[in-house]
């Protein structure tokens, strides 16, 4: 007897990370339209990374049900990586867009805000802040800090889909001989 899955973890994994992307958007562009991304606030970002678990955890449950109660280990990473990875994708088209095309001069906006913040704490010299600056610049590229981002919503995926894996596996009856 052939078995045939419902869903595929690719199929799953895109459809969720399209889902992460867009609320990942959604939450740079309120912070960059209310200056909380110059400002250098932090706690949207807490509840952006907070969803992001619980999406991950959702794409494997999804894939799940979609494979009458079935999954395995290696499906929930495939699911939860390929989510990770999209949404990543679709954050790095959004910051080209916003460094290219939306406000050109943006980068150098961050890192004069950033030189700011680190004088006034008057615990950097000139030259540990223009060494901060320099990785600062490096990381502003939306190219180089999108591939950063890419990887790191990758492993975190890997790591929420291992855990929601090891959680809900279940083989199938077939398999188990």
């Amino acid at each position: 007897m052939e078995t045939q899955n419902i869903a595929s973890p690719g199929k799953v994994g895109l459809n969720y990370g399209i889902y992460i992307g867009l609320i990942l958007v959604l939450f740079q562009v309120v912070m960059y339209a209310t200056g909380m991304a110059l400002e250098g606030v932090q706690w949207p970002m807490y509840i952006f990374y907070l969803i992001f678990a619980i999406m991950i955890f959702m794409a494997v449950k999804t894939f799940k049900t979609a494979n009458g109660g079935f999954l395995t280990i290696s499906e929930a990473l495939k699911t939860g990586v390929s989510a990770a990875a999209v949404s990543g994708l679709i954050f790095l088209v959004y910051n080209i867009l916003l460094f290219y095309v939306i406000e050109p001069g943006y980068g150098e906006m961050i890192l004069e805000v950033s030189r700011e913040k680190m004088l006034e704490t008057g615990n950097m010299t000139e030259e540990q802040v223009e060494m901060g600056l320099k990785f600062s610049r490096y990381m502003i590229n939306p190219f180089v800090g999108g591939a950063f981002w890419i990887a790191l919503s990758a492993f975190f995926g890997l790591i929420y889909s291992l855990i929601a894996g090891a959680i809900w596996k279940q083989q199938r009856p077939y398999d188990m001989a």
